[in-house]
Formats: structure tokens, sequence, C-alpha cells
């Protein structure tokens, strides 16, 4: 089985945005809440937090938004 990693460091990540959470999680409480690097993978998995910040770090506004079907939006915000 083959372990994924993060694309870029959490360090990196850190410096560059604010990832806020909104929707309904797995468990169907409400969140709407500022996340870590941690606390974004435990919601999506590496995966797909690759493929946002890959968005993130192209996209040149202050927000880059990126929506779920399952209902939840992640908000990178610049710093």
């Amino acid at each position: 089985m083959k372990t994924m990693t993060l694309a870029y460091s959490s360090k990196e990540i850190n410096r560059n945005f604010r990832i806020k959470v909104s929707g309904i999680d797995s468990e169907g409480n409400k969140i709407h809440t500022l996340v870590g690097v941690t606390g974004a993978m435990n919601l999506i998995g590496v995966e797909l937090l690759n493929k946002f910040l890959k968005r993130a770090f192209e996209c040149m506004d202050d927000v880059c938004i990126c929506k779920l079907r399952r209902g939840l939006k992640f908000s990178f915000y610049a710093k």
C-alpha cells in the first residue's frame, strides 16, 4: 500500500494561508472554524488536500474557495 505525503510542507502552508472550513462533517455536526494542516487532512485526506493546495497556490486572489459535493467548503485566505 502506497502512502501519500503532502506536496508542500506544513510550515509553507501555514506561512501562506489561513484555512477555514464550513459545512457539515461526517458525523453530521455543523462546523465553521479555522483549521490547521492536520485538521484539514483529517477531514478530507491527503490526496484531496494536495489538489486543493495546488489550486490555492496557483490562485492570485485574496481567497480561494474549494467546495465538495458532500457539503464542505474550504476557504484558503492568503496572508
